[in-house]
């Protein structure tokens, strides 16, 4: 599994950090992705992080 994060729609509220820091990090004032593949053990969080977004900035690619 990849994710992808819009920075156009990205706040930087961290809350994809605190979920998920294997796989987000934030840089400045926006969240980028660190893993360029989310790992099995990740997935779960990682997925979570999506679907908490509050302006839907995560998506997966599958």
């Amino acid at each position: 599994m990849k994710v992808r994060i819009d920075p156009e729609i990205c706040i930087g509220c961290g809350l994809c950090e605190t979920t998920c820091p294997e796989v987000y990090k934030m840089k400045d004032d926006k969240a980028v992705v660190i893993a360029p593949v989310v790992l099995k053990e990740a997935e779960e969080t990682c997925k979570k992080a999506v679907d908490e977004c509050p302006v839907t900035a995560i998506f997966i690619v599958e």
